[in-house]
């Protein structure tokens, strides 16, 4: 038990500051829908989510495999080779894609440009910004992951939370102040009113002073790579790259896709739309990512312990009861939440239009949380080729699924995939690993546990119209009727 506090305390740790810089981020979500139409916010989507999936290959895989390799060893020396052979590839990897896409950013510029919304000038400037600041995300990756594995989950959150306050603070400063002082009499010359690239701009500031930031950790590397040690570990990393590739086209093509597949103006509205509806599901989105930052060092800490499988199936039948509370309580309130996304007066209406994909989208992150918390098996075994299959199968679904349905359904289609391609990652995974590294999932209560809440949302949203009453008396019966289920566990964790 005292490895599951140890493992709590750390997520938690990680959850609170998770919460806090995503919901610090999350106040921008109503500015920029109130500043931008939908079909600009599009821009803002659409560049996101290219930069999501070129930051994966940057990363290489890296950060799982520095997880792994540094519990292979005992020797602080050991330890050490192992971080500054994954920094350094990384900075290579980084260094490269700099000068490679410096050369091409023109040529991305012309063929991103659907012409209907801003000039291709502004879109080499927008690229060339996200240059920079994938290069300087990507030299951030493997200094913040020892921090990490190190047990440090105070630090990493006051590195991040300061990122995300600079962030929002130049926002703000770009968006408001200095139209304000203009307004009183100021003159800024260079500034640009309505301008989505101040956006850009504000991230690529706050990248560089986490970099700054994260200075203690670049001063403890040591001065050369070890060849042997990194061709192993590239064998090791490759899958979980096609892997992390493949989930981040799973998670950001369909906005490329809609983009691309619909017409102009009409594409770039569907963007926006559904962009700025996904940003409901950050709540559910931010306890799982708070779960993957405590729960990959830990677990491979633990590999080597007695009783891990029993661990691991602990940890994931507390981890479904979370996310599905997580999930009925947000689709209860979404007749609060939806003010989020609200808009102009104008607009409110546009966007308030996809709040029906919010339930599928966030089944998807549900099946996309209990696949991260499967996939360990892989990892632990080194049997990452498994990581590339599943992701692979899932990346296919996606993008096939995607080209076929688009152009008929728009981003309803688009939700519906990315929940078939979770769902079908999730079974594959458990499938798969029960083979080749068994953990004694209670499986009869984690699919009861989907049911139930699937039931509930649907009579929350669709049978009862999104009522706020009743969709939160369901919950209360949720949460009443787990608490007499777990009520032995409950008592066994507070007896201890």
């Amino acid at each position: 038990m005292s490895t599951l506090k140890k493992f709590a305390g750390q997520t938690v740790v990680y959850g609170l500051s998770t919460i806090i810089s995503r919901l610090l981020n999350f106040i921008l979500t109503p500015i920029y829908v109130s500043i931008y139409p939908a079909r600009v916010y599009g821009i803002f989507t659409t560049m996101y989510a290219w930069a999501s999936m070129l930051n994966a290959v940057l990363a290489f895989g890296m950060e799982t495999t520095f997880f792994r390799y540094l519990n292979k060893y005992e020797g602080l020396e050991e330890k050490r080779k192992v971080y500054t052979t994954t920094f350094f590839f990384v900075l290579c990897i980084a260094l490269s894609f700099l000068l490679v896409s410096s050369f091409f950013a023109g040529k991305v510029a012309i063929w991103m440009h659907d012409g209907s919304v801003t000039s291709v000038e502004d879109y080499k400037l927008f690229i060339r910004l996200f240059i920079w600041i994938l290069v300087i995300d990507a030299i951030s990756v493997i200094p913040f992951a020892k921090i990490r594995a190190e047990g440090h989950p105070g630090r990493y959150a006051l590195i991040k939370l300061v990122n995300v306050i600079s962030f929002v603070s130049l926002n703000l400063i770009f968006l408001f102040v200095i139209p304000w002082l203009i307004k009183n009499g100021s003159e800024f010359g260079w500034y640009r009113p309505g301008w989505v690239g101040y956006v850009f701009v504000s991230n690529l500031m706050a990248s560089v002073l986490t970099l700054i930031l994260l200075f203690p950790e670049l001063l403890k590397l040591g001065h050369k790579l070890d060849r042997g040690l990194l061709k192993e570990m590239i064998n090791y990393s490759f899958p979980v790259l096609i892997a992390n590739l493949s989930f981040i086209v799973n998670e950001n093509s369909d906005k490329i896709f809609l983009e691309k597949l619909l017409d102009g103006d009409f594409g770039a509205e569907e963007v926006g739309i559904y962009g700025a509806v996904g940003k409901i599901a950050i709540f559910l989105s931010i306890f799982i990512q708070a779960f993957r930052l405590g729960a990959e060092p830990f677990f491979f800490s633990h590999a080597k312990s007695k009783n891990s499988g029993e661990t691991y199936a602990s940890i994931m039948n507390y981890f479904v009861i979370a996310i599905c509370l997580i999930f009925v309580s947000l689709v209860a309130n979404i007749e609060i939440l939806k003010y989020f996304v609200k808009g102009s007066d104008a607009e409110k209406e546009v966007f308030w239009s996809g709040l029906k994909v919010v339930p599928v989208l966030l089944f998807g992150y549900v099946s996309l949380g209990i696949y991260m918390n499967l996939s360990i098996w892989y990892k632990l075994s080194d049997q990452t080729k498994y990581g590339l299959y599943i992701s692979g199968i899932g990346a296919l679904l996606t993008i096939v699924l995607n080209i076929i349905f688009i152009p008929r359904y728009s981003y309803m289609a688009s939700a519906w995939i990315s929940l078939t391609a979770y769902s079908t990652m999730m079974v594959l995974s458990y499938i798969l690993g029960q083979r080749n590294y068994p953990i004694p999932y209670n499986v009869k209560k984690i699919v009861t546990y989907l049911i139930a809440s699937v039931i509930i949302v649907f009579l929350s949203f669709n049978v009862f119209n999104r009522s706020l009453f009743a969709g939160n008396t369901l919950v209360l019966a949720f949460v009443l009727v787990t608490l007499y289920f777990e009520r032995k566990n409950i008592r066994l964790i507070l007896r201890r």
